[in-house]
């Protein structure tokens, strides 16, 4: 059975496709359906799905966002949308299925076709980071909002070195020396600034990596930026850490 979870931010859509899957696709077990995608990113990391069908199109955050605050990315990818663009057109060239909405039950069963011939293959999942780094343009250095009781400060997201999670508060580390703590968990914050040069290394911190002097992976693996700080890598992000420097 291909365990499987639906992402979409209308709950008509879902209740379509889940229709859809439960009525013609016997082999799809759907284990769970999400409107809320940061719901569905700790969801998605806890169930470890074989598949998920994802929409590309979503107020709070879109699909590309969703997928680059994955740590479980070891799944096969069914993009459902209504926009045939040529982001979409990419995932296609790169053997990621999509489906246009309204769904065509034809179409919904070749995919599902192909899901489950890498199951019994064993070569579930695709290099999603390399996809969407190839998709996705890289973004230049923006401002950043920081809200405070009174005042919000604008800060350029390069001039951040790192963060650091305390509880339900981020503390903010910047090259001129200067910290700012903010009422954000160090998780909205990283939905917040959404750059392509910041990697979650650990639980509590999220660092800029355009300032990692070095990667020490002994002595419990931890890096060290170009202001002598040293920063924790967890265990589980050290390979996934590797590929986004070597990328």
């Amino acid at each position: 059975m291909i365990k499987a979870i639906i992402v979409d931010d209308e709950l008509s859509a879902i209740r379509s496709l889940k229709w859809e899957i439960e009525k013609f696709c016997k082999d799809i077990e759907i284990t769970d359906t999400f409107i809320n995608p940061i719901e569905a990113i700790s969801a998605i990391n806890y169930l470890k799905p074989d598949c998920i069908f994802l929409d590309i199109e979503m107020p709070e955050m879109d699909g590309f966002q969703l997928l680059r605050h994955l740590d479980h990315i070891n799944f096969d990818l069914i993009i459902t949308t209504a926009f045939d663009n040529y982001a979409i057109r990419a995932f296609k060239a790169n053997a990621i299925d999509y489906l246009l909405k309204p769904i065509d039950t034809d179409d919904l069963l070749a995919a599902v076709a192909k899901i489950k011939n890498n199951k019994e293959k064993n070569t579930l999942g695709v290099d999603l980071e390399m996809v969407i780094k190839s998709i996705m343009p890289k973004k230049s250095p923006r401002k950043i909002p920081l809200v405070f009781s009174g005042k919000t400060i604008f800060v350029n997201s390069s001039d951040i070195i790192y963060c650091k999670s305390s509880g339900n508060y981020c503390e903010i580390f910047f090259k001129n020396q200067k910290k700012e703590i903010i009422s954000k968990k160090l998780k909205e914050f990283e939905i917040l600034i959404n750059n392509d040069d910041f990697f979650r290394v650990h639980k509590s911190y999220l660092v800029n990596v355009t300032y990692i002097k070095e990667f020490i992976k002994s002595d419990g693996q931890y890096l060290v930026l170009e202001n002598d700080t040293t920063i924790p890598v967890a265990r589980l992000k050290k390979n996934a850490l590797i590929h986004f420097l070597s990328h």
